[in-house]
């Protein structure tokens, strides 16, 4: 399991802001050179947009445009913002402030609160479900473990979307929501919730977002201190902003525009948590000087896996399937996805682990697999059918790695070692730092073959071997490195939740897999009723839930494996039918009424200054990838550019018409003195042979048909192709 970027854990820092920028593709350059004014970058699954943005905040910091301490880079998840910190750190920008909207919030908020409103900042609880049952209890309303869970969930959405009490029936019903109790008594129980946090002199996560806006509005002065601080945002992850936080960056904001978002309006999947893609898609609406950036090359995926993302986002419908970005794939060609119909979920369970088997027995590693599932309630059978095959696991959003009792001891054994190495036996035969810290972790259970079977030694065991190979990767980006170097590696990466690679099969729902990818996918349990999921009733949770399936199919790089039970249970009637959102796009089934044009190919659109004239409409500059019609590859070599074709790809060419244009250019090249390149190159004459075109249109297409040569050969390579003989000018051969 990696981040989303497929990249080596430390790689080295540029030595210059130019060499920031190498490696960078055409539109991915154009996010980092675009320092100014407001940009928008909509960025396809596994098209480096993580990259794109972290080079351009540390290629302004490096070109000395950008000073470390005004830049503000927000995101979603700690782990993400962690990851953000540790790329700037290794472009040579340490200083910039990468973190999650609550946490910018809480730090602004704790350093004001005494200013704003004077004393102690109230008490900030972890884990609201407890107050939300005694907020119950106070209404004499019984909620079981399922409904109290939901009900927490409805209450922050209210908050996020600035919802108050009063008026959460009707927000409820506008928006769609289907409540988990009656509508009143949902909004009964939240004041209740309210009240008692008053009394308890306590604050949620969300009340750090709305107590933060509500300083910054009220408070002209510190709504000023913070913006001579923070003069550059960036926004990862645009289309997962809630109301609030949108209100939060526009006073962050102010008058100013100097803000960079990234998104993908096709991976809106938190809509339940109150986040909107409105406000990406709005975005040149709001700010219409801003710079339109798409990234469509995809890194991560093979053309087969890509092919399939592609369709089922054809098939979209809304206003988010309107602004879809149609992903070309850079890697070579791979196996075509493998669809499966099991009898039953068992049956489903064991063929999944069955395959894993093989593929780990052929060499594949257990961490670049994972099993994906709609529900937390499916990973218990695959749990089950992994540990009966012997193979070794992870699940996902369970206990956080850093939180393990064998990673804690094993963190205090190490912070001991590199205060006390000298003095400790067991380093006296270890001569660099993995061996130290194998010294140190044989003596917490490491050993170095892995204990026979699963279950918890053998899980106890793969922590620990996770932070073996996380010291030999980091001994070898960084020359000299210490063991107290990395204690302090680890303790960042603990704060930031960045754990390193278990080595494990991966079981995780498709929400909790955003932002990852593995080489081998198990998309699972891919039924009506399941996906989309049966609580799904209007169109806009049907499209929801059909984005859920994409963000699955865009993490597997290679291979990719979609499967359904017919039943639940062995012997059960076989009802359930493949999810529909598969139709035309597995073998054998019937095709829907798909879109064949792609809305969104990559390149830069320009807003128009403030100058311009009123009511100008915004110039638009397309920078469209070359892609080979052949097999649909990008193209950069300049000689395929010219073919239009990747090199190997299969040539249609008509070698007749290919010997005549050669036989007429060499008239021409004598005539004017020139070498035959200088009227048209031989890669030009083999696109030309192949297209045939019929009138100035076709061939001024082609390139390296410039209008000079266009008017000055145009007749005469169009006669040519149509068959016609020159005369006079023709060589005899």
């Amino acid at each position: 399991m990696t981040a989303a970027t497929h990249s080596p854990l430390f790689p080295q820092t540029p030595g210059s802001a130019d060499a920031v920028l190498e490696g960078l593709d055409p539109e991915q350059r154009e996010v980092a050179t675009a320092l100014h004014g407001p940009v928008c970058v909509l960025a396809g699954a596994g098209t480096g947009k993580t990259r794109a943005i972290t080079h351009r905040i540390a290629y302004g910091v490096r070109a000395g445009i950008l000073q470390p301490s005004s830049v503000l880079a927000v995101t979603f998840t700690n782990r993400a913002a962690g990851e953000m910190r540790g790329r700037l750190r290794q472009l040579g920008a340490a200083g910039v402030q990468a973190r999650t909207f609550h946490s910018a919030a809480l730090r602004q908020l704790q350093y004001f609160w005494p200013k704003a409103v004077g004393g102690s900042m109230p008490r900030l609880v972890d884990r609201k479900i407890q107050l939300v049952a005694d907020a119950a209890a106070a209404c004499r309303i019984r909620l079981d473990r399922g409904e109290l869970r939901d009900v927490t969930g409805e209450i922050e959405w209210s908050k996020v979307t600035q919802t108050v009490p009063a008026d959460y029936a009707p927000a409820a019903a506008k928006s769609g929501r289907e409540s988990p109790r009656a509508p009143a008594e949902i909004a009964q129980i939240y004041s209740a919730y309210e009240d008692l946090k008053r009394a308890r002199g306590v604050i949620d996560f969300e009340d750090v977002l709305l107590l933060t806006v509500a300083v910054l509005q009220d408070r002209q002065d510190i709504a000023e201190q913070v913006r001579s601080q923070y003069q550059h945002f960036v926004v990862d992850e645009y289309q997962d902003v809630s109301p609030l936080q949108q209100r939060l960056l526009e006073l962050w904001l102010g008058e100013r525009e100097n803000l960079c978002v990234v998104g993908d309006a096709s991976q809106t999947i938190y809509s339940f948590t109150g986040a909107t893609p409105d406000h990406l898609l709005d975005f040149r609406t709001r700010h219409p000087g801003a710079t339109v950036v798409k990234l469509v090359r995809d890194y991560r995926s093979t053309p087969q896996v890509v092919h399939l993302a592609n369709g089922l986002l054809a098939q979209a419908r809304g206003r988010a399937a309107d602004h879809r970005l149609e992903l070309v794939s850079q890697r070579a060609a791979g196996p075509e996805p493998v669809y499966t119909e099991y009898t039953d979920e068992p049956a489903e369970a064991e063929g999944a682990a069955r395959r894993i088997r093989e593929l780990i027995d052929a060499g594949s590693r257990a961490s670049e697999i994972a099993i994906l599932f709609r529900t937390n309630s499916q990973s218990e059978t695959y749990e089950q059918a992994l540990a009966d095959a012997g193979v070794p696991y992870q699940v996902r959003g369970a206990e956080r790695f850093f939180d393990r009792p064998e990673v804690r001891k094993a963190g205090v054994a190490l912070r001991g070692a590199a205060r006390f190495g000298g003095n400790d036996s067991l380093l006296d035969d270890a001569v660099d730092l993995p061996s130290q810290v194998r010294a140190v972790l044989s003596g917490e259970g490491w050993t170095t073959q892995p204990p026979a079977g699963s279950g918890a030694v053998r899980e106890r065991w793969e922590s620990l071997a996770a932070l073996v190979n996380l010291a030999h990767d980091f001994a070898a980006s960084r020359a000299g490195a210490t063991l107290s170097d990395l204690v302090a590696e680890l303790d960042e990466r603990a704060v930031a939740q960045h754990a390193p690679t278990v080595e494990g099969v991966t079981l995780a729902s498709l929400h909790s897999a955003k932002g990852l990818e593995w080489d081998v996918v198990f998309l699972v349990g891919v039924a009506e009723g399941m996906m989309p999921i049966t609580y799904a009733k209007t169109d806009e949770q049907i499209e929801e839930e059909r984005r859920l399936l994409y963000v699955g199919v865009t993490r597997a790089r290679e291979r990719l494996h979609v499967s359904w039970a017919l039943s639940r249970a062995p012997g059960g009637r076989p009802s359930r039918r493949p999810s529909r959102f598969l139709d035309g796009l597995r073998p054998g089934s019937a095709g829907g009424a798909g879109r064949s044009a792609a809305v969104g190919s990559g390149g830069v659109e320009r807003g128009f200054t403030t100058t311009s004239r009123a009511g100008a409409v915004p110039r638009r500059t397309q920078r469209t990838p070359a892609r080979c019609r052949v097999c649909g590859r990008t193209l950069t070599d300049a000689g395929e550019m010219k073919l239009m074709r990747c090199e190997d790809c299969p040539s249609d060419m008509d070698e007749g018409l290919y010997e005549r244009l050669r036989e007429w250019r060499a008239v021409q090249a004598q005539r004017s003195g020139q070498p035959a390149f200088c009227v048209f190159t031989d890669k030009t004459l083999i696109a030309i042979a192949e297209a045939v075109p019929d009138d100035d249109g076709e061939l001024a297409r082609i390139p390296g048909v410039g209008a000079r040569k266009l008017n000055r050969y145009g007749a005469d390579v169009l006669a040519i192709c149509a068959g016609q003989d020159l005369g006079g000018e023709e060589v005899e051969g």
